[in-house]
Order: structure tokens, then sequence, then C-alpha cells
């Protein structure tokens, strides 16, 4: 079963599917970005998702304003090892180490003490 999207990040899978939304936050990530329904087949964003990409993602989040794109880094390491991809490729991919690719694929309740297990140490502590 694939991994629950991230409510931030949902509208940009939803609008380019999960493949160009990879590549879009790959590219993007981290920058700031105007998006527009009547894009121009020169932009840069066009040249990386295609007109069509472009104006779904206009029309998914807010036309005409100033977007700053995610990183999207924890879910595109999930994604790409879920596509095969080595802990070592992922990393030099995402530009991060391999030591924090493998706590991003890391099950969520391996990574984090919940307040129920909080409060059991504490009584037996």
């Amino acid at each position: 079963m694939a991994e629950k999207i991230p409510a931030h990040l949902e509208p940009y899978v939803l609008a380019l599917g999960e493949d160009k939304a990879i590549e879009f936050f790959l590219r993007f990530g981290g920058a700031q970005i105007y998006l527009s329904e009547n894009p121009q087949s020169s932009s840069e964003a066009a040249q990386v998702i295609g007109m069509d990409g472009v104006r779904a993602l206009a029309r998914a989040l807010r036309s005409g304003h100033i977007l700053r794109i995610p990183l999207a880094k924890e879910w595109t390491a999930n994604r790409l090892k879920a596509k095969g991809w080595k802990v070592q490729a992922i990393a030099r991919e995402l530009r991060a180490t391999d030591v924090t690719v493998r706590k991003w694929l890391k099950p969520r309740e391996d990574r984090q003490l919940t307040l129920f297990d909080l409060m059991k140490a504490a009584d037996q502590g």
C-alpha cells in the first residue's frame, strides 16, 4: 500500500501525478515560483512538467501568486525507495546523508516515542 501523501504535498501529487511531482520537487523545492493558468512555453516549469502540468498545478494551487515550493525530501525519499532506488542514490539525489535517508525510510512508529510510551517509561523509572 502506498504511503499517505502529506497534506501540504497532496495538491502537487494530485495535479501532476507522482512521477512529475517528484521531478517538480527535485527541480523547484525550496524556491519561489509564479504559477499561471496561461504559462509561457519558455518557462522553466513548463519545460519540466509541461504546459498542461503548469495549468493543472495553477488550478490546484493559487494561480497568479508566488509560491514557495516544498522540499518534500522525506516523501520523495520514500517514493524513490518504493521505485527500487538504493539509499546511496537517494541521498545523492536529495543532497542528504545516507543516515538521514535511512531515518526518513524508517516507519514513523519506530522514529519517535508516543505519549503512552513516555508515560509508561516515567512510571517505571
